[in-house]
């Protein structure tokens, strides 16, 4: 891990476009899909495009049945049902309880979790009072961004347990992230980001034909949607995120859940014709000075290599 770079601060803005963007491409793609078989196809996809990739170019694992190989497959599984499924899953049901946008703050937590999980598991994070108050006030920005209403009751006699489940898949996501960091050094990036992809199908594909049957072709708009969130927002983002926790670590990576709001709502204005909120400019203030301080010294480092 050589820490952050300008190479790195790009890809994980190019990051925070495609997951973004993911948000607004799901949104067309269940006009015509049920939302567990997006996922399950959106995965799916990827993993035909890597895996090709991967042959074409060579790619491979360790070789079967070594130690490292059978490392890579676990943490690959790992990934997948911490990424993909049981995130998802708590969120379908979560989102049928709580207020509008709670899910969305809720993941402005993952940057805070996934320090406190590397700092335990890897031992590779500082905790630093800079660094905390940063990734908070990163946080505040996603609140700013989504409105205090996100946070208001509903008054279910479900919605503590759901608001439980929201956190739930914002450690799920932390965990996920730290995951990718225990891949042993050398494995190849598109290999493993095949894998991943694969693993994850296994684990979705079933779930997502068990609840909503095998898939008929949809219409042209949520098709399309749904190709371009295997392209781009699955499987280019699969090796873009491989790179930057290989590169900056876990905790560098989980800063893209203060980017992705942001994207999310500025790309719903311009594509689904969304109102953007008035607090747009103010909470992306925030975001950006909490980021900057949660990564204060690489920019220091940076700004001193020029």
């Amino acid at each position: 891990m050589t820490g952050a770079t300008k190479i790195t601060w790009a890809l994980l803005a190019l990051l925070g476009f495609l997951w973004g963007a993911s948000f607004t491409g799901t949104t067309v793609a269940i006009e015509g899909y049920g939302p567990f078989t997006v996922v399950a196809l959106r995965v799916a996809m990827a993993a035909v495009v890597l895996t090709a990739l991967a042959r074409i170019g060579g790619h491979r694992l360790p070789a079967r049945g070594t130690r490292q190989w059978r490392r890579v497959w676990a943490v690959a599984i790992g990934m997948g049902l911490f990424g993909n499924v049981l995130p998802f899953l708590l969120l379908s049901w979560a989102q049928a309880h709580v207020a509008s946008g709670f899910a969305g703050v809720s993941m402005a937590a993952v940057p805070l979790i996934t320090l406190l999980l590397a700092f335990v598991i890897l031992k590779t994070e500082t905790l630093t009072v800079i660094k905390i108050v940063g990734l908070l006030l990163g946080a505040a920005g996603v609140v700013v961004l989504i409105g205090p209403e996100a946070l208001a009751s509903k008054g279910g006699n479900l919605e503590n347990l759901a608001r439980l489940a929201c956190l739930g898949a914002a450690l799920c996501y932390a965990l996920a992230t730290v995951l990718a960091r225990l891949v042993p050094n050398g494995v190849d990036q598109i290999a493993f980001a095949a894998t991943i992809t694969i693993a994850a199908t296994l684990l979705i594909a079933p779930l997502a034909i068990a609840v909503e049957g095998l898939p008929t072709l949809a219409p042209a708009r949520p098709t399309i949607a749904l190709i371009l969130l295997g392209l781009f927002g699955t499987a280019l983002a699969q090796i873009v995120m491989l790179a930057i926790v290989r590169e900056a670590g876990p905790t560098f990576l989980a800063l893209v859940n203060y980017m992705v709001p942001i994207w999310s709502v500025v790309l719903g204005a311009l594509l689904l014709a969304e109102a953007l909120p008035p607090s747009l400019i103010w909470a992306l203030g925030i975001i950006l000075v909490g980021v900057a301080l949660s990564e204060a010294s690489t920019l220091k480092a940076i700004f001193r290599r020029d």
